[in-house]
């Protein structure tokens, strides 16, 4: 164990900015799955200066990207819990190691949960089936504002999202009928890894989901880093939907309709934060790019990121760490619109950082190992890679 430290870290996570194949890709049926790689091929390289100037390149080979003299420590983790969603992504970095996937509904819930939910709340549900959420609301966003029933629908990710017109039914009234079903529906076999409010708004043809989507995720079953930090005192800020995918459990967050707006948050967390743990979650390149298969948005959002960092970075002092991640992939050059097991980058800033590589990590938890030692506490899942990145902090 390393002795307390005063200092940050910012933890940074890129929602689905997989980095390529890991070895049990293909018994999720993502096989060629590769969102970096792939993106940079569709596009004819990558043009990411500040990301190339880090160690991008050095993460894994990208085309259009060098190796040469990376600012950052650099590598990638393989995903080692069961599922490739964003709840069990996060609670893997967080040091929590699913042995089992959350259950899934591919072909729609069983009558009974439905049944029950409807009771609950008061409303009939249509839909129940699985799709894109723009997909499903341009299909039955008209029925049900004026039905004045919810839509629900899944992926085949764990999730139960519930869809309603903002006109239609109060945005208030959706976050209870969300709650009830955490609460009193998806619990035993049928506890799925995230309740979703999907708002909507506008005319048919022109529906669009507003910002003002909330997850409501599984408690972790176990401590996570956020406990753990939470119990010797270190202070813990959030940017994003981190919250929501913790239950809320031992952190609070600011939350971003937009990868703008969360980076801006991110800066601004920097400079209010004496000392202590910044948990962010950049959401774009998963909800809005990825799962559309909008190949030059997420690369677009990839250059908006590029351009971002350099004032973020800046903010760094000391003997601050800055780590950059993901929580699995989200191809947009594949057919599927889902997330993909993929590996995710690594790449660890710091104005006293060693840019080494710190290789191939067999999980993610390594990265909340990391965090966990430079805060005095031993690692209790996965291998801190603190003493390769930042050997000043073990003296």
């Amino acid at each position: 164990m390393t002795k307390r430290r005063s200092g940050r870290v910012a933890l940074v996570v890129l929602d689905g900015v997989g980095a390529g194949e890991a070895p049990d890709s293909s018994d999720y049926g993502d096989r060629g799955s590769d969102t970096l790689g792939n993106l940079a091929r569709a596009v004819g390289g990558l043009a990411l200066p500040f990301l190339a100037g880090l160690g991008l390149g050095c993460c894994r080979p990208l085309l259009g990207m060098s190796c040469r003299k990376p600012s950052a420590a650099h590598g990638i983790a393989r995903p080692r819990s069961a599922g490739k969603d964003s709840t069990t992504g996060h609670w893997e970095i967080c040091e929590l190691v699913l042995e089992r996937p959350f259950p899934t509904f591919p072909h729609g819930f069983p009558q009974a949960v439905i049944g029950q939910f409807a009771d609950l709340t008061g409303r009939p549900v249509i839909g129940n089936q699985p799709g894109a959420g723009t997909q499903i609301i341009d299909e039955l966003g008209q029925e049900q504002y004026e039905s004045g029933a919810w839509i629900v629908y899944t992926s085949v990710d764990s999730v139960f999202q519930v869809a309603a017109h903002e006109e239609r039914i109060p945005v208030d009234e959706l976050y209870r009928a969300c709650q009830l079903a955490r609460d009193h529906v998806l619990t035993g076999p049928y506890a799925v890894s995230r309740v979703i409010a999907r708002p909507f708004a506008g005319v048919p043809g022109e529906f669009a989901r507003t910002p003002r989507r909330k997850d409501f995720s599984v408690a972790p079953p176990r401590p996570t880093l956020l406990d753990r930090l939470a119990e010797i005192a270190v202070p813990r800020i959030g940017v994003g939907k981190v919250d929501d995918l913790f239950a809320g459990r031992n952190i609070s967050s600011r939350h971003a309709g937009s990868n703008q707006e969360a980076y801006a948050l991110i800066g601004a967390a920097l400079d209010s934060l004496e000392s202590g743990f910044l948990f962010a979650n950049v959401v774009e390149f998963d909800q809005t790019w990825g799962h559309r298969n909008d190949v030059a948005g997420f690369y677009n959002g990839l250059t908006e990121l590029d351009r971002a960092l350099p004032a973020i970075v800046d903010r760094l002092r000391g003997d601050d760490l800055m780590i950059l991640t993901a929580d699995h992939g989200n191809d947009p050059t594949t057919e599927s619109t889902d997330h993909s097991r993929e590996c995710v980058p690594i790449l660890v800033i710091g104005p006293r950082v060693s840019p080494v590589s710190v290789g191939v990590r067999a999980t993610f938890a390594d990265i909340g190992a990391t965090v966990a030692e430079y805060f005095g506490l031993s690692p209790v899942a996965g291998d801190s890679f603190l003493a390769e990145v930042a050997p000043w902090v073990m003296l």
